[in-house]
Formats: structure tokens, C-alpha cells, sequence
């Protein structure tokens, strides 16, 4: 027989599910398919280099936030850049290493870094910044709890030409003898 209530109803389960352990079996699986952004690569000079010279390279990565839902959830995610690996293009892996390097002025291009590379051969090059993030996660604004492991993001390629230079020494003095070797407008 059915009775017609008025009221709010209240439905209690004596054992009610503790979601915390399924969403923390789950939030690995979920950090690794965020969008997260794994940053950019700069060069240092870009986007031509030479054979031979340190090469400066830096990553700009930045800490992210996302808000997914899980079991009927709200759960905050936060990612923090805490290694970068370094794939110079041709062979050569640097890292991971906690350094993401930085800029230098144009008048200390050339210098060796912590994330610098000289290259040994000229051509076209595909470097690729993969940046390692550790994160955090709360449940309904509850306290943030780490994840466990690390999620792994790689940046788009930047194309770095490295180029080879001639050095020549001219005991014409081009004032002088304008059409001397190595003037300009002279023969070649």
C-alpha cells in the first residue's frame, strides 16, 4: 500500500561509502589525462645557432589548476612543474633535472648553463621539453592530498637550425684598398 507524503524525505544508509580510497585509485589515471601544458622552449640565440657554441635552452612551465568531477565529486587538481628532460634532436638527453634554466642577456649568448648544448653537427633539429609535475588533489574543498607518482607532459618541438661559421683573417685593409679580399663589393 502506498502512503502520499508531504514532507522531505531523508534516506539513510547505516554504512554510507567512504569515496576517498576509489577516488584516489582513480586520480593517477585522471592527472595523466588533464591537459595539462607542459610549457615551452626557449633558445637562446633561436632560431639559428652554431656549430660548436653553447646553445642556451630554458623552459617557461607554470604551476596549473583544474576542477574535475569524480563519483559525483568535485575535486581540485593543482600541477606543479618539478623536472624537466631536455631531448636536444639529435641523440642527446638531458635530465631529468629540477632546473628549468632561464634567459641570459644577449651579451652572454654563447655561455655555458645548466641546460646549455653545443652541438656537434649542423642541420635541423627537433628539441623537445618534456617537464615531469607532481600534484595535489582535494575533495570538495577538503585538504590537499598528494598523488601518487608523477605525471609525465611533453612541449610541442622547437626547430633549432644550427649552422657552421668561417672565420678568416685579410691583411687588406678595406679603407685602403677597397676591392681587397674579403671587402665588400669586392670579387670573390
Amino acid at each position: 500500500m502506498w502512503a502520499h507524503h508531504s514532507g522531505p524525505t531523508c534516506l539513510f544508509d547505516a554504512r554510507p561509502e567512504d569515496l576517498l580510497p576509489r577516488i584516489a585509485a582513480d586520480i593517477q589515471r585522471e592527472f595523466q589525462s588533464l591537459p595539462v601544458n607542459a610549457g615551452t622552449v626557449v633558445a637562446q640565440p633561436s632560431p639559428h645557432t652554431l656549430r660548436g657554441a653553447e646553445t642556451n635552452f630554458y623552459a617557461e612551465a607554470a604551476e596549473q589548476q583544474f576542477d574535475v568531477t569524480m563519483f559525483g565529486q568535485q575535486v581540485h587538481i593543482v600541477a606543479t612543474p618539478v623536472q624537466y628532460t631536455w631531448d636536444y634532436g639529435d641523440g642527446t638527453v638531458f635530465g631529468p633535472q629540477s632546473s628549468m634554466g632561464g634567459p641570459l642577456p644577449q651579451d652572454r649568448w654563447g655561455e655555458k648553463t645548466r641546460t646549455s648544448y653545443a652541438y656537434g653537427a649542423t642541420g635541423d633539429f627537433q628539441v623537445v621539453l618534456t617537464t615531469t609535475f607532481q600534484g595535489t588533489y582535494s575533495v570538495n574543498a577538503g585538504p590537499p592530498l598528494p598523488i601518487p607518482g608523477q605525471g609525465q607532459f611533453s612541449a610541442p618541438p622547437q626547430t633549432i637550425s644550427v649552422w657552421r661559421s668561417l672565420t678568416r683573417n685579410y691583411a687588406d685593409d678595406c679603407n685602403a684598398n677597397p676591392q681587397g679580399q674579403g671587402c665588400p663589393g669586392a670579387a670573390r
